[in-house]
């Protein structure tokens, strides 16, 4: 396991130059920028476990025989702000394999002038490996493991893969809701889906929050694949999380987690890539901490038919900062609208349970 660790430095801190690269209009750092990053960092941890530690560089696919791509992000979630600014450090290893799948977990740490080590966001990749002539499942590497930490390690990714599966089968698109979901849902539309005079919130129907960006997808942002890198499509679809969610609470958001993606097919270059996003679920207004999750869905479209067909799906969770509650209450109107309500409600809550198990490891 230890073979595959891999880090990048970026020394914000002592090279102004750099900070003016990923700066953002608030004095920050480009959370969406890092997180492209970390996707290309779980790529080449991933190539690193299948070729070995000592290799220097990926080659040909075809002479290689494989290829791999990110499945899915289960989570990234910030433990610590980003500010004030600091040298980060992004490093990652794979924790885990099964037949054809790597798991592997990064992390974010800001590096202070007295040595001091600050986690800032913890995740996990899940990355399968593919035949590069007939592009089904090829076998990866078994995973040695040679110390306690290590098998810990692995226990927490096949725990995670576990947990993925888990939520697929309770998903609200094979499975009807909970009988506690659908008491919730009833409770949430007598209070908020009626008209019921003066109030101190105001009610936004879900689809009133729409937010749309089109784009032509070019090959300077293509992978070794020779399609649309990964993380350049997270980038992109943070970036319009974020503006919706600025929009929706009429305040500048903080950056909570990555609650999944999904990579259904990849991106051509030169295709049209339409993504849209809407706020999925929020809190009840007053209540603290507010959150605000939203969904973005990436399309090909295809210009001769107009037909369009989904490529990704992102969640994201925001929080107003200084912490303030969101007055504004997101109301879904449609059955398929509903669903979507209650898985946005899941995943910021499969957020704390998962914060509050780190919060109560010891510290290695």
């Amino acid at each position: 396991m230890h073979d595959t660790y891999a880090e990048i430095l970026l020394p914000f801190a002592s090279s102004p130059e750099l900070f003016e690269r990923y700066t953002n209009a608030w004095g920050g750092l480009r959370t969406g920028m890092l997180m492209e990053h970390l996707d290309s960092l779980a790529g080449s941890i991933s190539y690193k476990h299948m070729l070995g530690p000592g290799v220097e560089t990926l080659g040909r696919i075809r002479e290689r025989g494989f290829y791999i791509v990110t499945a899915s992000v289960d989570r990234l979630d910030v433990l610590a702000p980003l500010s004030p600014v600091r040298d980060i450090r992004l490093s990652g290893i794979v924790i885990y394999t099964g037949t054809s799948s790597m798991e592997v977990a990064v992390k974010m740490e800001a590096l202070g002038a007295s040595g001091v080590e600050d986690t800032l966001l913890l995740g996990r990749f899940s990355m399968v490996c593919r035949d590069a002539r007939t592009h089904k499942a090829r076998p990866v590497n078994p995973l040695i493991l040679g110390s306690p930490e290590e098998t810990a390690l692995y226990s927490m990714g096949e725990n995670a893969k576990k947990r993925r599966q888990s939520l697929a089968l309770r998903s609200l698109s094979r499975v009807p809701p909970s009988s506690a979901e659908a008491e919730e849902l009833h409770s949430m539309y007598l209070q908020y889906g009626q008209d019921s005079g003066l109030s101190n919130y105001e009610r936004v129907w879900m689809g009133e929050t729409h937010l749309e960006k089109t784009m032509l997808m070019f090959p300077q942002e293509r992978n070794v694949h020779q399609k649309v890198f990964g993380g350049y499509l997270m980038r992109l679809a943070y970036e319009l999380g974020f503006a919706n969610a600025s929009l929706f609470t009429r305040s500048h958001v903080t950056f909570m987690s990555l609650d999944s993606i999904s990579f259904a097919k990849p991106v051509p270059i030169g295709s049209i890539l339409r993504l849209t996003s809407q706020v999925l679920h929020t809190t009840p207004p007053g209540e603290l901490p507010g959150v605000v999750h939203v969904g973005v869905q990436a399309n090909v479209v295809d210009v001769r038919t107009g037909q369009e067909q989904t490529t990704n799906d992102f969640r994201f969770t925001w929080y107003p900062d200084d912490d303030a509650a969101v007055v504004r209450q997101v109301v879904p109107k449609t059955y398929q609208e509903a669903m979507l309500w209650l898985e946005g409600k899941r995943a910021p809550e499969m957020g704390d349970q998962i914060r509050g198990e780190r919060n109560k490891k010891p510290s290695a």
